[in-house]
């Protein structure tokens, strides 16, 4: 049985005036894999997430999710096609609580809208109730059920980076897409965060991590495609990947 490519994107590019962004830029994603993208600073990793999940509009490429092609016109119809992404900076509803948070993010998955919302007729009360219920069971899934009915804005930095999690897992994503979720986390919430990751993959889950932290990366993803200038230097498994000379160039500018 042949495994299933959840993402398969092709010949990206992007500029923005004078400069190219991204250039010709693949990305293949098996099922359940941690898949990693790395470069330095200013690589396009960002870039490449926001071309992909429709922030920008990209000048040329080929989209396929689940072996069916997507358009990555804006981010709500990328995330009803099945992709769901964190960003760099925490996106949270500060001023609502953490089951709120994660209940808003079900709204994609929803049949009653605004009408039955307004309405509150017996099957929004029901799919409301359905809601609730599944939001509390991710906020345990990622550890945080205790703060439930606390504002986000009030938990700790690491419980919102779960709490970010939490919130995309809501719409049942075919692929996670998290970008820099160990961003100014201190050692012992990078653990915590690596174990939630391992965690989400063997519900079957596919993550797509943008990350700075070469050392989580190599210890925990199972491919890896690595950008420089826009471009992919190198792509395979973590040992390839980091023994790669062009890696260590781009990385360590050649000095060592």
């Amino acid at each position: 049985m042949s495994e299933q490519i959840i993402l398969d994107i092709a010949g990206v590019n992007k500029r923005f005036g004078g400069l190219q962004a991204l250039s010709d830029v693949n990305v293949r994603i098996t099922k359940g894999q941690i898949y990693g993208l790395i470069g330095p600073n200013g690589a396009g990793k960002t870039t490449f997430f926001n071309v992909m999940t429709g922030l920008y509009q990209p000048d040329s490429g080929r989209f396929e999710l689940a072996g069916k092609p997507y358009s990555p016109s804006a981010p709500h119809e990328v995330a009803k096609a099945g992709i769901a992404r964190t960003f760099q900076n925490i996106r949270l509803f500060g001023e609502m609580t953490a089951l709120e948070n994660v209940m808003v993010g079900r709204h994609v998955r929803t049949h009653q809208g605004l009408l039955g919302a307004v309405l509150h007729h017996k099957a929004a009360r029901e799919e409301e109730a359905g809601i609730r219920k599944f939001a509390m069971a991710l906020l345990d899934f990622v550890g945080i059920a205790k703060f439930a009915g606390r504002t986000a804005r009030h938990l700790s930095y690491g419980d919102q980076r779960r709490l970010e999690i939490a919130r995309a897992l809501a719409t049942e994503p075919q692929l996670l897409a998290l970008d820099e979720p160990a961003a100014g986390m201190n050692a012992t919430e990078k653990l915590g965060l690596r174990e939630l990751l391992v965690k989400i993959k063997a519900e079957g889950k596919t993550i797509l991590l943008i990350e700075h932290d070469v050392k989580l990366v190599m210890g925990l993803c199972d491919r890896i495609t690595v950008l420089d200038y826009g471009k992919p230097i190198a792509e395979g498994m973590p040992a390839e990947v980091q023994n790669n000379p062009a890696v260590i160039e781009a990385y360590l500018g050649g000095s060592h």
